[in-house]
């Protein structure tokens, strides 16, 4: 079992720099992809304030299929272009959206979600899938989680391929 202490951090880079820390500590030496989404997902989820979903899309099929996530049911099968994580994949780039109300073709799992950010996974160039967070509040996600969730699936990257 891993114990996740509960801690308020003052900046957010504190808490990126905990969430990396532990990410090394769940992954390391497991190749197992399912097996480290699934923990990843789990600390994000637990980890970040104002999160109400966090998980993966994996590329299957030309598209993305729903991986291992925590929070509401969400859609199983998004088209590559379609919604945020679609766009991200498409584009191969991670997209924050301030207001996912304000994003055309916004795909709506939870009408709770206010923000959104997803990030790419490649491996050589190859799309494998996206990490997917949602938010309760509005304008949640900006370049400094840009710059650390792209950092973990890097991690994920250099131990699972």
């Amino acid at each position: 079992m891993f114990d996740l202490p509960k801690v308020k951090y003052q900046k957010k880079e504190e808490l990126y720099i905990q969430l990396i820390q532990h990410v090394k500590g769940l992954i390391g030496g497991e190749k197992d992809l399912i097996a480290n989404l699934a923990n990843i997902s789990s600390l994000i989820f637990n980890s970040m304030e104002d999160i109400n979903w966090a998980g993966f899309y994996l590329y299957k099929e030309n598209q993305l299929v729903l991986g291992p996530f925590n929070g509401k049911p969400a859609c199983i099968r998004i088209t590559l272009g379609k919604g945020v994580c679609g766009t991200a994949a498409i584009k191969k780039q991670t997209i924050f959206v301030e207001n996912v109300h304000e994003f055309e073709g916004h795909i709506a799992c939870d009408g709770e979600t206010l923000s959104e950010i997803v990030v790419p996974m490649l491996v050589d160039g190859q799309l494998i899938g996206v990490l997917d967070i949602d938010s309760i509040k509005i304008s949640k996600f900006d370049e400094i989680d840009k710059m650390y969730l792209e950092e973990i699936v890097g991690l994920i990257r250099t131990e699972c391929f």
